[in-house]
């Protein structure tokens, strides 16, 4: 690693910086160059690119914006310059990063999937490949103006490279061969020793490898176990090492998605803290082994995060595998049995100083994370689990292997709070086709009998997962989907349903079943907010605005269902400046039956007019009717702004607002190895939520005794600071607490129970019968992945 030191400004005068000499070595403690090979595409070669692979020994991502990687002839004249290949994006902890070059007119195999691309055309046997912070050229073209140059991170010079580090460029580069880092990174800033030639192993950040890259297979085991790749903490200590022979029994195929399988020593060590098995990532290739195989596999260790952005946990795998089959039919190792006596009630770690888990050793006895990481790969099995997320597409469903978390009335289980996450909510996904055995379609509630065992992974949305070679049978409890009470003749009756995505161009059976749900379920409410209504052509990006005729086929729908003829009122929007789902341009609407309630319209209301208040006592009024809250305010950037409409019943004013906040998309998972984890999107809802307390605010202070209605998806829960910035001084109360403990929920994620939606009242409400009603979220078929919610109230 060549460094100069950097000064700060004030220093600048009158100090001189000294260039260290090439012979002082300052070690990387990250970014690094792995692998050089110019070979690509020459006469002899394999591949058909030259490449350059770049790793990450630290503990942190690092971010590759604004450098690049660059080249120089093995003895650059007068004339030479450095070649300049940009790079973006960002190296895992432990990851590898691919820079594919030029191609050349031979080789007949493709590199995987680079992380950027260039067309540098890398000599086969002598250059100079440096790490750059910067895109501009460099213009050194000894070892000591490199040394001196900040810019520069790393360098290797290989064949007979005048610009290299320490005493000699590294040797045996040729068409069939690249230069590489020794075993654990090794950086001394002397390329001769750091370095050796051998056989392209080029890795993407996925950890994909080339196809026909692979060894010859081990014919004897090596002295190198599952548990010494694993380690006692996240990272592998041998991340980018090759490991030849390791001995496993095969307990897991997966030959779908990240294709592989899973291998375990059946003779652990006496740590509790080193996994016994590992995953071994095939590519694009189906895996040729069988469960109960007894294998030897040679592979590079590399680590690999399912979400990187998205804070995951990494997954210690073997890539570029040569795999030698010793016996088929083995008996599997035994399964660790998870439950409530071995499960930590403390779910993770304090977080070491890069702000991450990676590197803090596991204690497995005392934190669910590290429980969970220490056994990751392995055979573990469930016995008699409940079902607390409903089967989805994906033939995914989670159970609560720790009977002692928080249960809902109806079988799931509570997010309560940021620090108590429940511990013991795994995903269930499957190995075998379904032809073989189908997947449970499952309720919350239901129960998964007898033993369900497979290998323990992580998924890329997040949740350590048992990946099911045997499933056990499924106990149908027949969960019922949730009837509201009906509302009395002087009682308004006021409903929110987030509809999840609806258009014009969905099937008629979307728009019937929501329909019924609004008859049957919420007994036709007298007024109802509906969120995520789309243009009338849906996802379809032309600049259309107008929902009447999604809103139309809904009303249709509910008459036809036996339900009253809703009127309905709403704000179009401006083209692509809601969010959501690109072209659908997602609103709110109000419907309301005109038998029951009358809307008060006051024109004015535009996609950019703030709605205000106006008069005062019983003359307040809303300045548009509907109108939107402040549409121009920072806070609704990219997001829904609120519907405000003025209604009335039985000669009494109501003002209703229909809300959608911003999600949660871009937020760190409760099992992020970010701990804690950062809730992003969190900074614009208490934005929305002070902006949408101040107009409530200002509209009490201009009649103390308005009737205030705000309700809607809120996308956070009923701890969080936005709802406590939008209750400030009392001007709205939720109902959600009101409601008992085990009842406060509306929506399932990651198998917990959880609020995102609410009805809120102003303090003149007074009486308020509240009820979530439960037909959507705990159950396979949804007409949505919300529950709507009704209050009765009397004005």
């Amino acid at each position: 690693m060549l460094r100069a030191t950097l000064l700060p400004a004030g220093l600048a005068a009158s100090l001189v910086l000294v260039p260290l000499p090439s012979a002082v070595a300052a070690p990387s403690a990250d970014a690094v160059i792995a692998e050089v090979y110019g070979g690509g595409g020459n006469s002899g070669a394999t591949l058909k690119n030259d490449f350059v692979e770049l790793a990450n020994k630290g503990g942190a991502a690092f971010g590759l914006d604004g450098w690049s990687v660059q080249y120089i002839s093995g003895t650059p004249g007068a004339n030479s310059q450095w070649g300049v290949t940009p790079l973006t994006g960002a190296i895992a902890p432990g990851g590898r990063y691919l820079v594919a070059e030029a191609a050349g007119a031979a080789g007949t195999v493709d590199l995987p999937t680079p992380d950027a691309a260039g067309s540098l055309a890398l000599s086969g046997t002598s250059g100079t490949v440096a790490l750059v912070r910067g895109t501009d050229p460099l213009t050194c073209k000894t070892a000591a103006d490199c040394a001196a140059d900040p810019r520069v991170r790393d360098l290797v010079g290989f064949g007979t490279a005048v610009v290299h580090e320490g005493s000699a460029s590294v040797a045996g580069a040729s068409n069939s061969a690249s230069v590489a880092r020794r075993t654990g990174l090794a950086d001394t800033d002397d390329n001769a020793a750091d370095l050796a030639a051998g056989a392209p192993t080029p890795t993407n950040t996925k950890g994909e490898v080339a196809e026909g890259s692979t060894p010859t297979g081990p014919t004897e085991p090596g002295t190198v176990r599952i548990h010494d790749i694993q380690g006692t903490t996240r990272l592998s200590d041998r991340t980018g090492k090759t490991v030849a022979g390791v001995p496993g029994i095969v307990t897991g195929v997966r030959a779908y998605g990240s294709k592989g399988f899973w291998i375990q020593d059946p003779t652990a060590d006496a740590d509790p803290a080193t996994s016994e098995a590992v995953f071994v990532y095939t590519g694009s290739a189906n895996p040729t082994v069988k469960v109960g195989d007894s294998v030897l596999v040679t592979g590079k260790v590399t680590e690999y995060y399912p979400n990187f952005n998205g804070g995951s946990q990494s997954l210690t795998q073997l890539t570029n595998p040569a795999v030698t089959v010793l016996s088929s039919g083995n008996a599997l190792p035994a399964p660790v049995v998870v439950d409530t006596r071995n499960i930590p009630g403390t779910y993770s770690p304090q977080a070491g100083a890069d702000g991450t888990v990676n590197g803090v050793a596991l204690n497995p006895e005392k934190y669910t994370l590290d429980f969970y990481e220490s056994l990751e790969g392995m055979l573990v099995q469930v016995k008699d689990v409940r079902v607390i997320q409903a089967t989805d597409k994906y033939n995914e469903l989670w159970v609560a292997a720790d009977k002692q978390d928080q249960r809902s009335k109806r079988g799931g289980v509570l997010y309560e709070s940021y620090d108590e996450p429940n511990v013991g909510r795994l995903m269930v996904q499957q190995q075998a086709p379904v032809a073989q055995q189908p997947f449970p379609v499952a309720n919350v509630g239901d129960v998964l009998t007898g033993e369900t065992t497979g290998p323990l992974d992580y998924n890329s949305f997040g949740g350590y997962t048992l990946v099911a070679g045997t499933l056990g049978a499924l106990q149908d409890n027949h969960l019922q989907r949730e009837v509201t009470t009906p509302a009395a003749d002087r009682e308004l009756s006021i409903a929110t349903y987030n509809v999840e995505n609806l258009a014009a161009t969905n099937p008629d059976a979307k728009f019937a079943e929501l329909a019924q749900a609004v008859v049957t379920n919420l007994r036709s409410p007298d007024i109802l907010a509906l969120e995520e209504i789309q243009d009338n052509n849906g996802a379809k990006n032309d600049g259309t605005v107008d929902a009447s005729a999604t809103v139309a086929k809904f009303v249709a729908a509910v008459k036809a269902a036996g339900g009253p003829a809703y009127d309905w009122r709403s704000v179009d929007p401006e083209d692509g400046k809601d969010g959501g789902e690109p072209g659908g341009n997602i609103r709110q609407v109000f419907l309301f039956n005109p038998l029951r309630v009358s809307f008060t319209d006051i024109p004015g209301g535009t996609a950019t007019t703030a709605v205000d208040v106006a008069g005062t006592g019983a003359g307040a009024a809303l300045t548009a009717s509907p109108g939107r809250i402040a549409p121009a305010d920072e806070a609704w950037a990219s997001s829904r702004k609120p519907l405000a409409g003025q209604f009335s019943f039985r000669g009494k004013k109501v003002f209703v607002i229909a809300n959608h906040f911003n999600s949660k998309g871009g937020d760190q998972g409760i099992d992020s190895r970010f701990q804690a984890p950062t809730r992003s999107s969190e900074v614009q809802r208490i934005k929305q939520a002070t902006v949408e307390q101040a107009f409530v605010a200002k509209l009490l202070a201009a009649d103390k005794e308005a009737k205030v209605v705000s309700l809607g998806d809120f996308n956070d829960y009923q701890f969080s600071p936005a709802l406590a910035a939008l209750t400030k001084d009392g001007v709205l109360r939720s109902l959600v607490n009101e409601l008992p403990e085990k009842e406060q929920y509306s929506y399932v994620y990651q198998g917990n129970s959880q609020v995102l939606d609410h009805i809120l009242v102003s303090p003149e409400v007074g009486y308020a019968k509240y009820d979530i009603v439960h037909i959507n979220a705990e159950f396979a078929q949804q007409a949505s992945d919300h529950d709507p919610q009704v209050v009765r109230i009397k004005p």
